[in-house]
């Protein structure tokens, strides 16, 4: 059977070949007592609040499980809009809001809707590798500009314009980023956005950690900036519904019905279920919990990143959101006599039973030296694994 060049662009999601191995060593240590610790997958270890779950179902009792409109029900547009104006001061009219099935679909959307072949989107190294993915499936070119740890891992305006080409068709960002936790300084941000502007090219950024944001120096949202931006957001990491699959687009209103033409043919909608599920988000009491649960990822952020410095796994930048850390593992291969990250993901499993994820997933210019951790587990995991790895690298 002939494999289309589309398919073949997509390189293998390396983190889920560290999944399937951490897998099988949970099978076979599950009985003794040092069971696998999983920091490997950006997963909430919360579920959906009790008004979320309790909204799911009452929609299926109540037979709410038809077809919504494509742009997603207009209840939740509205509550999606009023949260921006609470959370981050920013006036988002709802019409300019597209309902999607999870983050992934608002990128291929977007993706679809701005990208022909050939366009260029420049993007940092390291960054999530679907977000590349999603460009190359649009059969545009992702390309992947090398970053520094004075840089926060993030592009700079000045990077942007020296990297722009005849091809180049605009950016996309993360902010917070996914593997380093790190966001754009806004002033930066801005700068960036005018350089991309003076070009007429498109700025996309992907903010589905936004929510998760420790810092009030980086918490702002990239809307702020203009009608013209095309976020990327997400229930599934603040809104803790990972596996719900509802995310959100918010566009200039001119490209609204692009989407929902887009949509309609390759969508239909998003999960109607999910959809009634997450009007509870927005509750009071639902918020109250996110927030107690947000102070919950700062606190294991402020324990974990200390303790990995003091085990020789520095973290080069603190991360201000979301709930990873992105360490350098250049001493420990050394000492251990391992090549890179990809030999200590699997050594630190086999030894410390240590699940985590090596870093050539993210890129290609120094990512062999760092692993990322998740800190989306409970405390006490976070202290098991320390103490394991500790035992392991400094015995």
């Amino acid at each position: 059977m002939r494999i289309s060049q589309r398919a073949e662009r997509i390189e293998p999601f390396y983190v889920m070949e560290v999944a399937k191995a951490a897998s099988q060593k949970a099978r076979e240590v599950a009985h003794t007592d040092r069971p696998v610790v999983f920091l490997n997958i950006g997963e909430p270890d919360f579920t959906a609040p009790p008004l979320v779950q309790a909204a799911a179902q009452a929609a299926i009792d109540a037979g709410q499980t038809q077809y919504t409109p494509a742009l997603g029900l207009e209840p939740l547009l509205q509550a999606i809009s009023d949260w921006y104006g609470t959370r981050f001061g920013v006036q988002v009219p709802a019409k300019r809001i597209v309902i999607t099935a999870g983050a992934s679909a608002a990128l291929q959307l977007a993706c679809l809707a701005l990208i022909d072949r050939g366009d260029e989107i420049l993007m940092p190294d390291p960054s999530y590798p679907c977000n590349r993915h999603f460009v190359s499936a649009a059969e545009g070119v992702a390309k992947l500009i090398p970053t520094t740890a004075d840089e926060r891992f993030q592009l700079s305006a000045d990077k942007v314009a020296a990297a722009w080409g005849p091809h180049t068709r605009g950016v996309l960002l993360a902010s917070p980023s996914n593997p380093t936790g790190t966001s754009i300084d806004p002033a930066e941000l801005r700068r960036i956005h005018e350089v991309v502007q003076a070009r007429g090219g498109i700025t996309l950024i992907d903010e589905i950690y936004l929510g998760l944001s420790h810092d009030e120096q980086f918490g702002h949202s990239a809307l702020a900036l203009g009608e013209d931006i095309v976020s990327i957001n997400s229930f599934s990491k603040y809104f803790n519904m990972t596996g719900w699959r509802l995310g959100w687009l918010v566009v200039p209103e001119a490209l609204v019905p692009v989407l929902e033409r887009l949509a309609q043919n390759l969508f239909i909608c998003a999960s109607t279920v999910a959809q009634q599920a997450a009007l509870a988000c927005f509750e009071p009491a639902s918020l109250a919990e996110y927030e107690r649960r947000r102070t919950e990822f700062k606190a294991r952020r402020d324990y974990f990143i200390p303790a990995l410095n003091a085990l020789g796994l520095t973290v080069p930048v603190a991360p201000d959101g979301a709930f990873y850390a992105w360490a350098d593992c250049t001493s420990a291969c050394q000492k251990l006599g391992l090549k890179d990250s990809w030999d200590f993901a699997f050594a630190a499993l086999e030894h410390a039973h240590v699940a985590i994820t090596p870093g050539r997933d993210f890129g290609t210019d120094q990512t062999a030296r760092f692993v990322r951790f998740s800190t989306a587990n409970s405390m006490t995991e976070l202290q098991t694994a320390i103490a394991r790895l500790k035992a392991w690298l400094h015995p």
